[in-house]
């Protein structure tokens, strides 16, 4: 995700499907699991409690 967002435009990103629609995303252009969370929050503010359960679903 190379694009980057000024924190006011940035969406939020709260809901866990559209958390694992992310990281899906990503981990097909390659990303490891550690680059992900760094990724996403240079577009979107990201509910770090729902990452977390997430990615230990994952």
């Amino acid at each position: 995700m190379e694009r980057f967002a000024e924190d006011y435009q940035k969406r939020r990103l709260t809901e866990r499907v559209d958390i694992m629609t992310a990281i899906n995303i990503l981990m097909s252009q390659g990303y490891d699991e550690d680059e992900l969370l760094g990724e996403m929050t240079k577009v979107f503010y990201v509910d770090l409690d729902a990452f977390n359960e997430v990615i230990g679903q994952h």
